[in-house]
């Protein structure tokens, strides 16, 4: 994340209003959290790009993990997370969908299946995201089971 930062940084000297917009766009990709997902139980998950302004040269996205057990659809996830970048002024793509089992007793994870909507996301991609905060649990992926 940093080394991308420091690209943006380089970028901006580029545009006299490239520094202002880069600082803009940095602390918004900042303030979204890499995972939001519930604390226990079994629920919808959703792999998401999010995107800073396409003014900037360098490429300022990250990828987030986002899983609620009080969203019904993949795309009830994906508005909720939707509507928090556009208030900070950056864009979204979802990459996919699956199923999050979180035990926390037991720290453990298991991310599988897929979205009918988004189709399945990438769960190598999203265990890797996950781990970023989840370090001491073990986390399984597996393309089985919906």
């Amino acid at each position: 994340m940093l080394s991308v930062l420091n690209k943006l940084r380089k970028s901006a000297v580029l545009r006299p209003s490239g520094i202002r917009l880069l600082k803009m766009t940095e602390k918004a990709l900042e303030s979204i959290p890499l995972v939001d997902v519930d604390k226990k139980g079994i629920f919808k998950y959703v792999l998401i790009k999010v995107i800073g302004h396409e003014d900037c040269v360098e490429k300022n996205e990250k990828l987030v993990v986002r899983g609620y057990a009080d969203c019904e659809f993949h795309s009830d996830i994906y508005e909720r997370t939707m509507a928090v970048c556009k208030k900070t002024g950056l864009d979204s793509i979802c990459l996919g969908g699956g199923r999050i089992e979180h035990n926390p007793d037991k720290k453990y994870m298991k991310v599988y299946g897929f979205s009918q909507g988004f189709g399945k996301a990438d769960h190598v991609e999203s265990k890797r995201i996950l781990q970023t905060k989840y370090k001491d649990y073990e986390i399984e992926t597996t393309d089985e089971g919906y």
